[in-house]
């Protein structure tokens, strides 16, 4: 029975289907970590010119690259078949972009140039977030009872 299990797990994670999305969401992971940086090159930039920059955009600014990177790290495990990982990317993905935005929109912690910035950046962390709950990985990855 538990092989059966194990071998039916394993045709799931390794169809075309499966493969695809897994394959979207880290490339979208990348965009995500690509984005992040550019961010942080502008926070570097417009520091450099002489324009205020507050410690809430540096912390920002330096942390986020660093989370695509363990987001990276995680889609990868959950597309080797980590159910822990696929739970948490799939977690991640819908609370970051809320986070993200939902603290840029709070009156005088940021520009409104740098909100948009951010809020650009998590579009790909959007796009993770319907992936991970996409009919391809929801068979792969079966709510257990």
């Amino acid at each position: 029975m538990e092989s059966n299990k194990l071998a039916t797990e394993a045709a799931l994670l390794s169809s075309p289907r499966t493969l695809e999305a897994f394959d979207t969401a880290k490339s979208s992971v990348k965009v995500y970590g690509a984005l992040g940086a550019v961010a942080l090159l502008a926070v570097v930039v417009v520091s450099s010119s002489g324009h205020a920059v507050n410690t809430f955009m540096w912390v920002r600014a330096a942390l986020l690259p660093v989370v695509a990177v363990l987001l990276h790290r995680l889609t990868v495990s959950a597309s080797r078949g980590s159910r822990r990982a696929f739970e948490r990317v799939s977690t991640l993905a819908v609370v970051m972009p809320i986070a993200i935005v939902g603290v840029d929109l709070i009156p005088g912690v940021c520009p409104p140039w740098y909100a948009v910035m951010q809020a650009v950046c998590v579009l790909p962390v959007i796009r993770v977030a319907f992936i991970t709950r996409g009919s391809a990985l929801r068979a792969a990855f079966p709510r257990s009872r």
